[in-house]
């Protein structure tokens, strides 16, 4: 599990607090924001900040799940004190560390947030809040947390094969490269968890900071989606959009939010845009190892995009061919749709999940080579007009 890394912009403020928290406002319906609740709840102490979390959460919907108050003497007894043995993962935020609760028996994630600064802070209480109140296959679960003095730390399910990055751009020796089944496996996981947010949760949640590294793997591989401390309450339907202060991690931002801070649910559909094409490519986002031409993934595959008879060349050489050509195809169709520079011309959630679940379907075995497939595929906007991938792109 990796917390969030610097913001992709973190001085670009638009408009001022005051203007975006009327707006907020508007759209919440009165609900409080995440930045007065922590400022709220940072003043008070022991029973009395729990106290006012539980009711918090209440003040924004009905808790969906049952999250326990730690005291700080359990947690560090679970991780050896916050061993660096226990260690699991490190970010921007804090420390994740692998820890077992004996009261319920139970292995856990346990992420201690740094002491010092005011965004852990609202990033802890923004977590708590919005894991509270949403509960899904392909999110991450809260189990509990602990508030105490200035201690703040998040308790999570133990996740057994850690982040996408860990399997795709983090790869040891040790780690065998992601098949390809496994690859669009884990991407329509990753959507299904969006979907929820954006069609599933009341009111809908923009999660603003989707990247390899908040995507975790189960035992089996299925994904589920973290780190929801940037996460916001979206704009609710006919509603006009909401500006507010650009967060999130460099490259994976949408343009429109990363030069205005213009905020919808297609700035996430974006940022799955660039996920699936490092599922698809095995490269990192940006990558300053590689040569100049090729340090930003979506520079590079720009041009890739508009000449299909290169397109077999963007897959994985890990991967060594083992695909079904016509998925490749259908997955860089996806992907270079969800990465369109207008908003309005990304998909919708549900369209992206649907085309996922006929990828996850498709078998190596089909007949399906490179020569064939060249002939029958099309250019990659053919997604926007055809609702399902059953046939071959015109």
């Amino acid at each position: 599990m990796s917390c969030c890394l610097p913001c992709c912009k973190s001085e670009v403020e638009s408009p001022s607090y005051t203007k975006v928290e009327r707006k907020t406002r508007k759209v919440s319906a009165g609900r409080q924001t995440f930045k007065s609740i922590a400022a709220a709840v940072s003043i008070k102490t022991g029973s009395s900040r729990h106290r006012h979390i539980t009711a918090e959460i209440l003040k924004y919907g009905a808790a969906q799940n049952d999250v326990k108050v730690f005291t700080y003497e359990e947690l560090a007894a679970a991780t050896g004190n916050f061993s660096t043995d226990c260690r699991i993962g490190e970010g921007g935020f804090g420390n994740v560390y692998k820890g077992y609760i004996k009261s319920t028996n139970q292995t856990v994630a346990v992420k201690q947030l740094n002491r010092e600064g005011t965004q852990g802070t609202r990033e802890f209480f923004a977590e708590v809040l919005m894991l509270s109140l949403v509960k899904h296959p392909n999110l991450v679960k809260l189990l509990g947390y602990c508030a105490e003095e200035d201690n703040r730390i998040l308790v999570y399910e133990c996740m057994a094969n850690g982040s996408l990055e860990d399997h795709l751009l983090d790869m040891g020796k040790d780690k065998e490269p992601l098949d390809w089944q496994t690859r669009m496996k884990i991407a329509e996981g990753a959507v299904r968890g969006l979907e929820y947010l954006h069609n599933g949760a009341d009111p809908p949640v923009i999660f603003r900071d989707f990247k390899s590294s908040n995507i975790l793997l189960d035992e089996n591989f299925n994904a589920k989606l973290s780190d929801f401390g940037l996460a916001k309450l979206g704009p609710i339907e006919g509603k006009n959009p909401v500006s507010t202060r650009v967060m999130g991690t460099y490259g994976y931002c949408a343009p429109e939010y990363a030069s205005s801070g213009q905020l919808s649910t297609k700035i996430d559909i974006y940022s799955f845009g660039v996920v699936l094409l490092e599922i698809i490519t095995g490269r990192r986002v940006i990558d300053t190892a590689r040569c100049a031409e090729e340090q930003n993934l979506i520079d590079w595959a720009t041009p890739l995009f508009k000449d299909r008879k290169k397109f077999t060349q963007m897959a994985d050489p890990l991967l060594e061919g083992n695909f079904p050509v016509k998925g490749l195809f259908q997955a860089l169709a996806v992907a270079a749709m969800c990465l369109q520079e207008e908003p309005d011309m990304r998909p919708q959630v549900d369209d992206v999940v649907t085309a996922l679940m006929h990828l996850t379907t498709q078998k190596n075995e089909e007949k399906d080579i490179v020569s064939d497939s060249l002939k029958s595929e099309g250019h990659v906007e053919s997604f926007r007009a055809t609702p399902s991938f059953e046939e071959p792109m015109d």
